[in-house]
């Protein structure tokens, strides 16, 4: 489904299966060019997760005009410096949209759709809260 490919020092290009790439590399002085790839787990995480919402959303109707999903993980402290907890925080605004949606679309997300969730629920705890930056109908619902 995928490639990655060395490139020089610690830095290489990823590719999945649709040839989009990103480069992924070390952190330090000389190769810091790219991606950190335990940063990429969290990425795949709020993307997937986002899209998911974004979806729901919009086949519910919705008009989204902002969705953020800011995602923090917290590591064991020794190698292989596992993700023990992985935090995801919704920010959400459009026209009609309630915190009921939002709850709604976020639940689906984690418990039935995204497949980065359903591969990293049984070994990490992963938690959520969400924001809605204007709702228009009051939050009703």
């Amino acid at each position: 489904m995928g490639t990655v490919t060395w490139l020089q020092k610690l830095q290489f290009v990823a590719t999945d299966s649709s040839k989009h790439s990103v480069v992924v590399s070390s952190q330090d002085e000389a190769n810091g060019v790219g991606m950190k790839p335990s940063e990429l787990l969290l990425l795949s995480l709020a993307s997937c997760t986002a899209y998911d919402v974004a979806n729901i959303l919009q086949k519910k109707r919705k008009r989204l005009t902002e969705l953020r999903v800011d995602v923090q993980g917290e590591q064991q402290s020794e190698a292989p410096w596992a993700f023990r907890k992985i935090h995801l925080h919704y920010v959400v605004d459009g026209d009609g949209i309630s915190e009921r949606d939002v709850a709604k679309a976020i639940h689906l997300s984690h418990e039935k759709y995204c497949s980065v969730s359903a591969t990293l629920r049984p070994v990490v705890e992963l938690t959520h809260d969400y924001e809605i930056v204007s709702d228009s109908d009051g939050g009703a619902g």
